[in-house]
Formats: C-alpha cells, structure tokens, sequence
C-alpha cells in the first residue's frame, strides 16, 4: 500500500505535508520489520533533501525501537549534520552513542535502559548503580572507541571521573571504627 501511495504521489500533485507523513509511515514500518536495506532505498529515493530531513527528525522523534532509533541518528548524522542545530546535532549524537552501548548490553536486559538511550552518562551509572560490572566495563570499552576524535556533549574524562566517583563510594565502609577503653 505504501509503495502504490507514492507511486500516487508521482503521478498527482500531494500537498508537502501528506507526502512526508506518508514516507514517515512506511519508514517506520519499514524499520519495525527490521529491513533497513528498504529503509535505506526508501530515503535514497526522496529527491528533496529537505523532505528526507523532515522525515527523518519525524521519525526519530517518534521514539522506534533500539535498532531503528540508532539507524535512524546515524543517518541523520551522516547525511544532515550541518543541517541540523547544534542543539539537535549534540541530541541526535548522544542517541547514537546510547543506542550502540544498549546494543553492547544482553538482549533481554536492554528494555531496562532503553529509556535512557539518549544519555549514555547516565545509562553508564545506572549500570554502575546496579552493579552490573561486566556490562560497564563492555560499555566503556564501546564509549571509548566512540568519542574517538569526536565532538560531543561529554568526554573521556567524564567517563573517567564518573568511574572513578564510583570506585571511591565503593571503599567507603558506612562504620566508624571505634576503639575499646578499658
């Protein structure tokens, strides 16, 4: 049905509004099934890149699942960053980071921090909070190998010191020892 609707839409005039609704719908639906090699060829094929814009921000916004949602922020990222304000560039990067560190994590546990795709610092010390050792240090790994070179909201030095804030809480025994009189 989407495919025959924007066949339509070569053959009449639609209004600008209709037509990224459209492509908004079969995107998403699209990156429901998990066929982002249709959702690729389905933004290739729209000629106006403001349009394509459009529906992609629309898309994004409308909160996908994990793998659409990262599919959908690197693309944006690859093809609009410019375009975008610093604001939503930060936004957008951020959602990418967090979704490739959610997908680091065991599948049945990435529901839990899903919600928190868009802030990786936080996603990090709610791991560390939950004593989830093993998947931080595989987090850590992955957020390292991100902020690579890149210009972001937060640093290796962020990680770093939330790390180490972390550690020292560990140490802190909540007893004073108190010594015997005799």
């Amino acid at each position: 049905d989407y495919e025959l609707c924007e066949e339509w839409g070569h053959l009449y005039p639609v209004p600008r509004e209709d037509l990224i609704n459209l492509h908004r719908e079969h995107l998403l639906h699209l990156l429901e099934m998990g066929d982002m090699e249709k959702a690729l060829q389905l933004l290739q094929r729209i000629d106006d890149p403001g349009i394509c814009l459009a529906i992609s921000e629309q898309s994004l916004d409308q909160h996908p699942n994990l793998a659409a949602s990262h599919f959908l922020a690197d693309y944006l990222t690859a093809h609009f960053y410019s375009s975008l304000t610093t604001a939503r560039q930060n936004e957008i990067q951020a959602l990418y980071i967090g979704s490739k560190v959610l997908l680091t994590l065991p599948e049945l546990s990435r529901v839990n921090y899903f919600h928190l795709s868009s802030r990786p610092l936080l996603m990090l010390e709610q791991l560390l909070m939950n004593m989830k050792v093993d998947w931080v240090a595989v987090a850590v790994q992955t957020l390292h190998q991100l902020l690579t070179g890149q210009e972001i909201v937060f640093t290796v030095e962020d990680i770093d010191n939330l790390l180490s804030r972390y550690a020292e809480k560990a140490l802190k025994f909540p007893f004073a020892l108190k010594e015997k009189k005799s």
